[in-house]
């Protein structure tokens, strides 16, 4: 049987939005990746605009280039467009309901932004997840570099194979 809520408890239960109270965001969005380096920055700051107009940017992850999961397919005036490449940027904000609908309004005006979500979070986590993909970028630039110095190393052994072979 279940339990019958009296009317205070059904009273006290007031979200955060309804109240005016800023929350945390956190927007997640796919780029085309067949637009210009110019176009890409442009879309990047014109979302950081969209957001820093209705609210305060807490945390964010630069566009970076990724293969998707799986094929994402759109229809558009001149045909069906297939996307398997995306560039993927993100930006945690705060602002208020009525600013959150704006900041949804300007992602979906966009048509070069083809997918995003768009979840509520606290800026722990958001500056957390920044802290990430600093220390992931960092990372994986070491990797580059030391695979460049091995590549190097490989091709100068064999350009002094090549010389003692000749003399």
């Amino acid at each position: 049987m279940a339990k019958k809520q009296s009317v205070d408890e059904t009273q006290e239960v007031v979200s955060e939005e309804e109240l005016g109270e800023p929350r945390v965001y956190e927007l997640g969005f796919h780029i085309d990746p067949d637009l210009s380096q110019e176009e890409l920055k442009e879309v990047y700051k014109g979302m950081t605009d969209a957001i820093s107009a209705e609210g305060t940017i807490i945390a964010s992850g630069k566009y970076e280039k990724v293969t998707l999961a799986y094929t994402i397919s759109r229809m558009e005036h001149e045909g069906r467009h297939d996307f398997s490449t995306a560039f993927f940027a993100w930006i945690a904000y705060e602002t208020t309901a009525e600013g959150h609908e704006k900041v949804l309004e300007a992602v979906n005006t966009d048509k070069r932004i083809f997918r995003f979500i768009d979840i509520v979070t606290t800026k722990e986590e958001a500056l957390h997840a920044e802290e990430q993909r600093e220390l992931r970028m960092n990372t994986s630039k070491k990797v580059d570099v030391v695979s460049d110095e091995k590549q190097e190393e490989k091709s100068s052994d064999k350009k002094e194979e090549a010389a003692e072979v000749t003399a």
